[in-house]
This record gives C-alpha cells, sequence and structure tokens, in this order.
C-alpha cells in the first residue's frame, strides 16, 4: 500500500452499514505498513512493532488495539486478511527485490489481493469472483510502485521493478536515482505496464460479476482510475516526478462508479470509454 493514496478503500460507494468494519481494516493495514516504511526505524524494530500488531489480531490484550478491533468483531475473515499483509510487511521491513515478475506477484499476493478479498468475503460474495479480483489488486499495487520507483529505492531501499528485465533491457539500479528516466528504464517500465495492463484485462468482468451493486460501483470506479494511470505512466516520467491521476478524473471515475451501481448495463457503459482511450 503507498503512502500517496490513488484508490483509497472504503468510499461512498461502500454499503453504509459495512464502511465502519472498512475503515478498521485500513486503519491497521495503514499503522502497519507505515512502520515496515519508517525510515526511522531499525528492521529489528519494524519486525518487533509488526509482531504486536499481529498479537493484536490473536486477541492478546497487550496487542495493537487495531488488532484487537479487527478480532473483536463478530466474524474471522477480516483478521485473517489482515493477517496476510503482515507478511509483505515483514517483507518490505527489510528492504526487499523483486529478481522475477514471478516474485513481483507472490508480494502482490500478500500485499495486496487480501484487499479485495476482505470486501468481497465482507460483502458476502462468491469466492468464484477472487481471481479477477486479484488481477485488478495486483496490478494497483504495481502501478503504485511505478510511481514510488526513486523514492522507494532511496529512502527505502526496495526495488520492485524485477532486476532480470532490468538486466535484460540494460537498465542499472543507479538509473532510480537519475533526474529523468533512461531509455533502458523506459522499457523496463514500458514492459510492466504491459503486464498491469494484461491484469485489467483480466479483471473487466469484475463489476458486472458482483451481487453487490455498490461494490460494482466501487470496482468499476477503480478499473477506470487504474487504466488512467497506466496510460498516464506510459507518457510522463515517474523518475522526474510523481505521476497520479488528476481531479478531474477522480470526479470521472465517480461518476463511472455510479453507472456501475446501476446494473450490469451501466458497468459495461462505464467501461467502455477506457478500453477505447487506451487503444
Amino acid at each position: 500500500m503507498s503512502a500517496k493514496e490513488n484508490f483509497p478503500v472504503g468510499s461512498m460507494l461502500i454499503r453504509h452499514d459495512l464502511r465502519g468494519i472498512v475503515h478498521l481494516f485500513y486503519r491497521f493495514a495503514r499503522a502497519a505498513d507505515d512502520i515496515a516504511d519508517d525510515v526511522h526505524l531499525s528492521k529489528e524494530d519494524k519486525l518487533l512493532r509488526l509482531a504486536w500488531h499481529e498479537s493484536g489480531l490473536d486477541g492478546d490484550p497487550d496487542g495493537s488495539p487495531d488488532g484487537r478491533a479487527l478480532a473483536a468483531l463478530d466474524r474471522p475473515e477480516p483478521a485473517s486478511h489482515a493477517r496476510q499483509l503482515l507478511a509483505a510487511f515483514r517483507w518490505d521491513a527489510g528492504g526487499g527485490t523483486c529478481d522475477t515478475w514471478s516474485d513481483l506477484l507472490a508480494y502482490c499476493d500478500d500485499s495486496a489481493n487480501p484487499v479485495g478479498r476482505f470486501l468481497l468475503d465482507l460483502h458476502g460474495e462468491s469466492r468464484a469472483a477472487w481471481t479477477m479480483s486479484d488481477r485488478l489488486c495486483t496490478a494497483l499495487q504495481v502501478l503504485n510502485h511505478l510511481q514510488d520507483l526513486k523514492a522507494d529505492h532511496l529512502h527505502l531501499s526496495r526495488r520492485y521493478l524485477p532486476l532480470v528485465w532490468m538486466g535484460e533491457e540494460g537498465a542499472r539500479p543507479e538509473d532510480l536515482t537519475a533526474p529523468a528516466m533512461s531509455p533502458a528504464l523506459r522499457r523496463v517500465v514500458d514492459r510492466t505496464l504491459d503486464r498491469c495492463d494484461a491484469l485489467l484485462d483480466g479483471a473487466e468482468g469484475l463489476p458486472a460479476s458482483l451481487a453487490s451493486r455498490r461494490l460494482a460501483g466501487e470496482a468499476a470506479s477503480i478499473l477506470w482510475l487504474a487504466r488512467r494511470l497506466s496510460a498516464r505512466l506510459r507518457r510522463a516520467d515517474p523518475i522526474a516526478g510523481r505521476v497520479a491521476p488528476s481531479g478531474s478524473e477522480f470526479a470521472r471515475a465517480g461518476l463511472v462508479g455510479a453507472w456501475a451501481a446501476m446494473g450490469p448495463r451501466g458497468a459495461a457503459r462505464a467501461l467502455e470509454p477506457a478500453g477505447k482511450e487506451r487503444a
């Protein structure tokens, strides 16, 4: 999860009676993620604090309040999915590096996919939707990493771009600290965006597959916004400055979500412009 969230959890499209649980889950994830990203803490201190959060999920009265709040719910899914996030935060605490695309996918399976699965479970959706949700969540996570390439490398000693791809394209770690993106690094980023776009293609049926129309609206909104961010990252240089969706794109994403919440036809109409603009 990124300190600058493009795809906030718990928007107004989420059912009102479920928002409190969503906010508890998000607060736990945010607190644990902040520990992993704290440049002033040693790896050992980070791991100790993350263990404190996990003890809260176990119901330990001395564990973190955020973990205890999830453990106290009358349903086990939030704590279970939150526990999986901790595996990614522990990896982050060590300043990890992904050697291959498969390594990055495995990281996202802990760092991103539990968020989507949590929302699906919370709304009583079928686990058949997990595959498309995982594709969407993984794409979002990788797009966040592409936005923060330089900062992650400089401040946290992390590299989420597959090292194998960097070697194949002739990119070097030093390229991540340059004033602007090198041609070699551009090729690696575009290669990564190709994989993200393929994941988003595989997730496009998610909104229409969901029973909850509000959740369908949330998914459609995020899909549309992810498409726009991917397109921006192809045109702009995330090494020269952070690339993010515009205010008008956020507003349009809200309209897309509202259309999709009307039903499957609305979902198809909402997502059609993103596909046309992507071509």
